[in-house]
């Protein structure tokens, strides 16, 4: 283990311009993974006996311009790449993406805005005042448990005047947008992917950002989501005897949740992986028509699964309804390693302040 932990450190060293700086991100690094409190800096000091007067060389860690993040993401993620037992479908890695609300009562630290908690746990406020973060992982592990191994999380709102100042374009996108993005970035390393997102992210905006993005590049991404319950696609168009005006775009409208009753004999049965069970399923595939303006054809599944309707949808035409079932299964990962994250290693148990304005 040690020998393993070294090695991997050590890919790091070409992204710090002087070696000081590298090895003060050996000491963190260390020092997050023996640390025995979440009280910060201090934690790090205490646990690795390191002298008092180090407390502010590692706080000029973080404002140190021998590094910068985004060396930092890339080497991790081609680290991911070469070291990870990834799980492939179709020749596609897997990524989980989702935003994460973090609780900060802090009114003048940089980020923090009222935000809705959109939980139904009755122990969480409606409202709270907090950081709301995004993040992308990769799945990774063997067939017996899979696991969410995390690529990047950074703040996603409240930041947008903090970015002005540097002429950023990052964060003047809407949330769901910024999250198609991440994935791409993460996408453009492995060629291929997917992406699991929550059924928040299914819009028209997002879509047309994804197509944007393949168009542009050789690397590909499609997204495997869920449809809100009152999800309304289209058929595509009859063909018409040519003549004069636009040709139709859209054919009927089709409510897929009435779909459950009026095509129940249509349904299949199927035997389907989920959170580490065999399962039967019933489902039915259909190919639609979606996004108002959009009309974008996507593959939606309609799954009966233990007494519950879900209507799933990917935007890979190719993808089989049962691994689009399986796969959607996969997604609570991510909030398995939020748990962690929060309750465990205490990554979220931090305080920053921005740099004190200078006249």
């Amino acid at each position: 283990m040690p020998k393993t932990i070294d090695s991997l450190l050590h890919s790091f060293r070409p992204c710090f311009t002087r070696g000081a700086a590298y090895h003060w991100f050996v000491v963190i690094i260390m020092g997050f993974m023996l640390r025995s409190d979440h009280l910060g800096v201090t934690s790090i000091i205490r646990d690795l006996s390191l002298p008092a007067r180090c407390y502010e060389s590692l706080i000029h860690f973080f404002r140190s311009s021998a590094w910068s993040l985004e060396s930092l993401r890339l080497t991790w993620i081609q680290i991911v790449k070469q070291t990870a037992p990834l799980s492939y479908v179709n020749g596609m890695v897997v990524l989980i993406g989702d935003g994460m609300k973090q609780t900060k009562e802090a009114r003048r630290m940089p980020g923090v805005k009222k935000l809705h908690q959109e939980s139904e746990n009755p122990s969480k406020a409606e409202y709270i005042f907090g950081h709301l973060f995004g993040a992308i992982g990769i799945l990774m592990g063997t067939p017996q448990k899979w696991f969410y191994l995390p690529l990047f999380m950074n703040l996603k709102d409240g930041v947008k005047t903090i970015l002005g100042w540097s002429a950023s374009t990052e964060g003047q996108d809407s949330h769901v947008v910024q999250r198609v993005d991440q994935g791409f970035t993460a996408a453009k390393t492995f060629g291929k992917a997917l992406i699991l997102l929550d059924r928040y992210f299914l819009s028209v905006p997002a879509l047309q950002r994804l197509n944007e993005l393949n168009a542009s590049w050789t690397t590909r991404l499609h997204i495997v989501s869920k449809a809100k319950s009152n999800v309304v696609a289209y058929e595509p168009p009859s063909q018409t005897k040519k003549g004069r005006g636009r040709p139709r775009k859209k054919g009927m409208a089709v409510k897929l949740k009435s779909l459950f009753q009026s095509r129940a004999a249509a349904f299949q049965t199927a035997q389907v992986a989920l959170y580490g069970k065999e399962e039967t399923v019933q489902y039915l595939r259909l190919d639609l028509l979606w996004g108002q303006g959009l009309y974008q054809e996507l593959r939606f599944v309609l799954v009966r699964f233990g007494g519950q309707l879900s209507i799933l949808v990917s935007t890979d035409p190719t993808l089989e309804a049962t691994d689009i079932i399986r796969l959607y299964g996969y997604r609570f990962k991510i909030e398995c390693t939020f748990r962690e994250m929060k309750q465990v290693i205490g990554g979220f148990s931090y305080q920053f302040w921005s740099n004190p304005c200078r006249s």
